[in-house]
Formats: C-alpha cells, structure tokens, sequence
C-alpha cells in the first residue's frame, strides 16, 4: 500500500512539474521564485554543469507546517530544465501521509476486520452447523436412550438433508435387525428353559418312583441314584445357564430401590439351618443402609451366591464373616484351599475342588449381575478369602 502512495505522489509531482514548467514559459517572473514560503514549488538559476548529470529525484523530507505548527513529511521533487538558453533548479513538494500513522492505523483496521470476520464465521457457523446436524444429534440422543428389553423403535426427525435421510433409514434397519434379533433369543431361551426342564423333570420323577420298588437290588440302587445324581446336576446346570443367558440379554426389566442390608439379613436367616448343620456360625457387622435401584431377584441370587459360596468352602466350625461398611460389602471365611486363580475366579465352570454338586457357574452368574449394575466384584486372599462388593 505504501508503495501505491509513493507511487502515485511521484505521478502528481511530476504532473505539477510539468505544470510550473509550462507556467514558466508563460510568466517568466517566476522564475525567481526562490522560497517556498509563497507555494509549492521554488527555482534557481543555475549552471549547465551543475546540473548537466541531474535526473528526477524523488525523495521524503521534512518541512514545517504553519497550521500544524510542527514539522511533517513531505515528498520533494528535484530536477532541472531549460528556458531561454539559461538554466534551473526545480523543486516541488506536496503533502503526504505520515508513514508510522498510516501502518498502526491500517493494522488495527486490518486487525478488528479480522475480529470481526473470526467472530462472524464463528457465530454463523455455530448457528448453522447447529441447524444442519440437528438431526444427527438428534439420532445419537435417542440411540442414547434406546433400550432393547423394551422392543420398541426410534422415530427419525424428518430431514431434507440425503446423508442424514440414509443414515436414519440404515439405523433403522440395523436396530430392527437388533430387535429381531434378541426376540428370536428371549424366544428361544424361553422354548428351551420349557424344553429341558420338562422331559428332566420328568426322567427325575420316573426313576424316583423306580427307586422306591423293592425288587432293585442293592447295586440297581446304587446305579439309579448315580443316575439320578447326574439328572439333578444337570438340571441345576440347565437353570444356570438360562440364567446367565437372560442376564447377558437383559430380560430382567424391572427394577426398585432395594434395601441391600435388609436383603443380606433375610439371605443370612435362609442360610442358618444350612450353617448350623456344618458348625459354622455367620456374622454379620455393620449396620449402614445401603439402597440400590436393582432388580430384586438378580440382588438376591448375587447375595446368595456370595454367602452360599462362602458357607460351603468354609472350614467346619469357623466362622464366615460379612462386613457393611460405607458403601461395600465384604463377605469373609477360611477354607482349605489357599489363594484362588484370580483371572480364572470368575470364568465359566471353574472349579476349585471336584465337587460332584457345582455347576462351576456360581460366581460367573454373580460376576454378570455386578456388571449389569455397574457393581465391583472382587476377591482378595488375605490367610482368608474375602470377596467385596463395591456400590
């Protein structure tokens, strides 16, 4: 820009030279105009060899202004011409913006139209971005708050926008496909639940009934109770497995605000007669309240499972041990078996011992409830197993 300026300062000079050279030639009295207190430009006689090597000169100086009462910049004009066989100097002036002014003035124009244009896209962009992926913020809240157990769809906003239109025809299909999906499973679970327990239940009672005839001997018996010992296992490992199957696809749908130390205390009575019978005393400690909105029959085969572990693995005549404190539950007790695998603890039919009566899925069912909840379970091995229950 300042190249611009000087640029078309020079061309002015040079027009107004031309100008008081042709004035000159008209009104040769003022060609002993030698100051510039009267205008804008000033001449001198001269001679040819002082002025023979001498050009256009442009260049900025300094000049006191009456009405400023100061001294500013001004762009100066040199050069020389002939008239009537004698020769000047010429010099013309003209006012011109001071440079330090004119670069703070344009940077600050320039620096708030860039404000100006930074908070304009921002906000224009805020606005329309917001209107333009409504509808896609729209999805994700309700994806948020989609729940499977219900069955039920999404309604789309209705959108102009082709992408938007396709991603909400593919949601669809996909959650559709979902839906389907775990009614054909809840079906099934349900069909087979029905299925096997039905003919087991059946074979369970028939070879009952065969045990009670007298005409067995004594190795038939022992042989019909072997089946029948095998029938109940499978049976509990039937129902266990349909369990975990209904937890891992969320059929538990209701749901309260239960009392966990109340439930704790009435699981505790169920099991005293089942203690007692092993000289096995439980205590309990602690009295804090502890309310979780849960499911109440996956809250109490979590807890029962707990105890019920701790109860059978026990020493005889020791004591299992369940502590309330805060927000955790601690259920405590001493068996022979020393640190368990804490990476298999909680897997799948992983036994400790050989017991013919385990179905080994006793603490994966408690495992899947803690996480359906966003419960910590955990073990650890303090010259007794403690398992903690984390609210």
């Amino acid at each position: 820009m300042l190249d611009e300026i000087y640029d078309s300062l020079d061309d002015g000079l040079e027009n107004q030279k031309i100008l008081v050279i042709n004035k000159a030639k008209k009104e040769p009295s003022i060609l002993h105009k030698t100051s510039f207190e009267d205008g804008y430009y000033t001449i001198h006689p001269t001679s040819y060899s002082q002025i023979k090597e001498v050009k256009d000169s442009y260049r900025d100086t300094l000049m006191y202004m009456l009405n400023e009462k100061d001294y500013e910049p001004v762009r100066l004009l040199e050069t020389a011409f002939r008239q009537d066989g004698k020769y000047y100097k010429l010099k013309v002036i003209t006012s011109m913006v001071e440079e330090d002014d004119l670069i703070e003035d344009l940077f600050y124009s320039i620096l708030w139209l860039y404000i100006g244009l930074v908070v304009g896209i921002l906000l224009l962009n805020n606005w329309v971005l917001r209107r333009l992926w409504q509808p896609f913020y729209s999805v994700l809240t309700k994806l948020k708050n989609f729940n499977i157990e219900k069955e039920q769809g999404i309604d789309f906003e209705n959108t102009n926008i082709e992408e938007f239109q396709l991603l909400n025809h593919q949601i669809k299909k996909l959650l559709q496909k979902s839906i389907d999906s775990y009614k054909a499973q809840k079906q099934f679970i349900e069909n087979a639940s029905h299925e096997l327990q039905t003919p087991l239940a059946i074979s369970l009672n028939k070879l009952e009934l065969l045990a009670e005839k007298e005409e067995l001997s004594p190795k038939n018996i022992e042989l019909l109770a072997s089946v029948l010992e095998n029938l109940e296992r499978m049976t509990r490992l039937n129902q266990a497995l349909l369990l975990l199957s209904k937890i891992d696809n969320k059929q538990f749908v209701e749901e309260e605000n239960l009392n966990i130390t109340e439930t704790i205390h009435q699981i505790v009575n169920d099991f005293l007669d089942f203690a007692k019978h092993r000289n096995i005393e439980i205590s309990i400690v602690g009295k804090n309240l502890i309310q979780k909105h849960i499911n109440k029959d996956l809250a109490i085969i979590l807890f029962t499972n707990l105890i019920k572990n701790a109860i059978v693995h026990a020493t005889l005549n020791s004591i299992v041990k369940i502590s309330i404190e805060g927000e955790k539950i601690n259920i405590e007790n001493i068996a022979e078996t020393g640190k368990l695998d804490e990476q298999q603890l909680f897997s799948r039919f992983y036994k400790v011992n050989t017991r013919k009566n385990s179905t080994g899925l006793g603490l994966a069912i408690a495992k899947a409830i803690a996480e359906k909840y966003d419960l910590k379970l955990t073990y650890a091995y303090q010259n007794k197993h403690i398992f903690t229950v984390s609210f």
